[in-house]
């Protein structure tokens, strides 16, 4: 599953693009903006796999977006004007639709993001490296039950022991295989497979309860595919 976000300041072209993206399995729209600015202010505790920018926005620009801040995620630029197709693919776009966008370009712009993230990250377990007081600890992402911040530090909870690291949650989550892992509370990251069950907006893993906390909550019932 690939979250995505959108930013466009067209109410039109927003709607359009929510359309295109119900059609596609794996694509999961996570949230929508109409400016870049509270899109930053999200994407500093919340991962995105996908961005879809606008380029002519007010206040700060889609260019000008991606040449101010370090952003993780893959972008498909989205904009009337070809203008800015030179500087986007300078900036390492993954693609450039330009509007009016047939949803038969939208596919293969998304496609092509799949391959780009598919050679990044598999989507299976495998060994991750935790940044330790000390040293860089080894651990098997299969292993782990959940990640509980703890003031300065993080808790990596595995089924035989408790690591200690002042790895932030958005570090973290984006070493993790982003289809085992979902982040459902400012202090906690959970292994989907390691879910016992939800009740109350509560997750049991292992004798541990996990709150589900109401702005994350959409994010991980849209991941398990839960109508909440």
């Amino acid at each position: 599953m690939i979250n995505c976000i959108i930013i466009e300041d067209e109410p039109l072209a927003v709607e359009k693009l929510k359309n295109y993206i119900t059609k596609i399995p794996y694509l999961n729209l996570i949230e929508s903006f109409n400016s870049a600015l509270p899109a930053i202010s999200f994407l500093k505790n919340n991962q995105a796999d996908l961005i879809f920018l606008d380029i002519e926005m007010k206040v700060l620009t889609g260019i000008q977006l991606l040449e101010t801040v370090k952003l993780e995620s893959k972008i498909i630029i989205t904009t009337a004007y070809e203008k800015y197709a030179l500087k986007g693919f300078e900036l390492q776009v993954s693609d450039y639709l330009l509007k009016p966008i047939s949803f038969e370009r939208f596919v293969k712009a998304c496609d092509k993001v799949i391959s780009e993230l598919s050679e990044k990250k598999s989507h299976v377990h495998c060994k991750i490296f935790i940044k330790t007081e000390y040293r860089l600890e080894g651990i098997n992402t299969s292993e782990i039950l959940f990640i509980e911040g703890m003031g300065d530090y993080r808790m990596v909870v595995t089924i035989q022991q408790k690591i200690m690291t002042l790895q932030t949650f958005k570090e973290l989550i984006e070493i993790l295989p982003n289809d085992k892992f979902c982040r459902v509370h400012n202090s906690f990251i959970v292994s989907l497979d390691k879910i016992e069950k939800i009740e109350r907006n509560r997750i049991k893993i292992s004798d541990k309860l996990i709150p589900i906390s109401d702005s994350y909550g959409k994010i991980f019932y849209k991941t398990i595919k839960i109508q909440t």
